[in-house]
């Protein structure tokens, strides 16, 4: 027997996926087995899996949290935007396929078995299943055939705790206004509300709370306090109020691509106290930069047809012509060679285009995605490091012959140009570790480069979160639901 509580949100951002962290590290600590579950995500911040899959990074962090190996049951549907219509549908960690928004609302049904057969195996492994819902469950034109909120959790009979962000604004509204767009079966599955990010004296907030439960007859289990400097794995939204200050000692750019992905790579720099990291949009001139990344990207033609568009080819070679360095990552890489071909169709319409033409490789697309977990080291520095990769190109060409990462594999992966200005690799999460950070800070020319403990800041953050849970939601409501062992329960 196995119980399970789903976390629904009024909005996108509302805090679900803290929330299901912090429950999860807390129930951690009791010494209870409890896995993560998101049934939909859709999400370009993805993560390999032990198993060999992918799944949405915030999962992936979210097993963390529970003390386990990410796996692909934590997330068995993953859509990946690779147009404003349309997506790779990523089922139980591997891709099935492009598909529009329509063609995709018919397969949902298809979809719902492999996330029940996840699901199950799931609830008679652990002792508690912890659910993340999707945007929000009100979403009326989503509502046929939806696996991905009260869908999901009428199918298996779990009860649904919601919550909504207070610092946006409206927070009643969008509880009570949730409530009444759901159906009558579906409002009596929402057993509690949780307010999140208030800022200020609680007391203030008291005959709100008052109301509300009044109103709608449902308990609020608690009111989390805006955590400052909480740092987590984002799901998909990309913080673009980056910027530190004038004065660091280093200004790194990055192109806030249409389709970027695995933008998770860069909050190391972001948040490094030396590091001043710009996203630079569409219709923005980039300013002067030390070092310029071109980031991973789910359209690597469409998105390099962006950056030509947006003058980004003459940039480049002038911040190169000064002396500056430039890393591509994945399909940055890939953008960093003379040609790009796609001749199945793999991201868009068959056919090729030009690179930058800054490495002597170039990239042919592939259906089947090389998804690794792997170790080695920076071959100018010999540091060691570690990454994973997700991409679906097969590069080849002579610069491969200046590797830039030696893996304990015993493969090489990635470039460096003759004049060591330019770095291309395929490794994701390469500057998450200290050590690994410091030498490529140093490689772009920050003397005096410090190490930045990222994985040390996102544990923190986990641990962050179960406190908030500890120390303001109501205890009784979570054992009654969470632990005691009459809790309702889904065979």
């Amino acid at each position: 027997m196995n119980r399970t509580l789903m976390v629904q949100g009024t909005t996108s951002d509302a805090g679900k996926s803290a929330l299901v962290t912090g429950l999860g590290r807390w129930l951690w600590r009791q010494g209870i087995s409890v896995a993560p579950f998101k049934p939909q995500n859709m999400a370009l911040n993805s993560a390999v899996t032990a198993d060999g899959g992918e799944i949405g990074r915030a999962q992936a962090l979210q097993a963390a949290a529970c003390g386990i190996e990410p796996h692909t049951d934590h997330n068995p549907v993953l859509l990946k935007p690779n147009s404003d219509r349309g997506a790779q549908v990523i089922i139980q960690g591997h891709a099935v396929g492009n598909m529009e928004a329509l063609a995709y609302s018919d397969y949902k049904q298809t979809a719902q078995v492999a996330v029940l057969d996840s699901y199950r195996r799931l609830a008679r492994e652990y002792d508690v299943v912890l659910v993340e819902g999707a945007g929000s469950p009100a979403e009326i034109n989503l509502r046929t055939n939806d696996i991905a909120n009260m869908g999901f959790a009428e199918a298996v009979e779990c009860p649904v705790l919601l919550i909504a962000d207070i610092d946006r604004g409206g927070v009643f509204a969008h509880l009570v206004g949730t409530l009444a767009l759901l159906s009558d079966s579906e409002r009596q599955r929402v057993r509690g509300f949780v307010i999140n990010r208030f800022r200020g004296d609680p007391a203030l907030l008291q005959s709100g709370l008052d109301w509300l439960e009044n109103e709608t007859g449902t308990p609020v289990v608690g009111v989390l306090p805006y955590l400052q400097g909480l740092h987590l794995d984002a799901e998909d939204a990309l913080n673009r109020h980056d910027g530190r200050s004038d004065d660091a000692a280093l200004r790194v750019v990055v192109p806030a691509l249409p389709r970027i992905s695995n933008h998770t790579d860069f909050d190391p720099l972001r948040l490094h106290p030396q590091v001043d990291l710009y996203y630079v949009g569409p219709g923005e001139t980039p300013p002067p930069a030390d070092v310029v990344i071109l980031p991973g990207s789910k359209s690597v033609r469409a998105d390099r047809d962006w950056l030509a568009a947006q003058g980004w080819d003459v940039y480049l070679r002038r911040h190169l012509r000064y002396g500056g360095k430039l890393i591509g990552i994945c399909g940055g890489f890939q953008m960093l060679g003379r040609q790009l071909h796609d001749p199945d169709g793999v991201e868009g319409a068959a056919g090729s285009s030009a690179g930058l033409a800054l490495l002597d490789i170039e990239t042919v697309l592939a259906p089947d995605k090389q998804l690794r977990n792997v170790r080695g080291r920076l071959a100018m520095a010999a540091t060691p490091l570690q990454g994973y990769e997700i991409h679906a190109g097969v590069t080849t060409g002579p610069a491969l012959e200046s590797p830039a990462v030696l893996l304990d594999d015993g493969r090489s992966d990635g470039a460096v140009s003759d004049d060591g200005q330019v770095f291309g690799t395929y490794l994701h999460g390469l500057f998450d570790a200290a050590e690994t950070c410091r030498a490529l800070l140093v490689w772009a020319g920050l003397e005096g480069a410090e190490g930045d403990d990222h994985a040390g800041r996102r544990e923190a953050g986990i641990d962050a979160m179960a406190d908030a849970v500890a120390a303001h939601l109501d205890p009784a409501w979570l054992h009654k639901h969470l632990l005691d062992s009459r809790a309702e329960t889904v065979s």
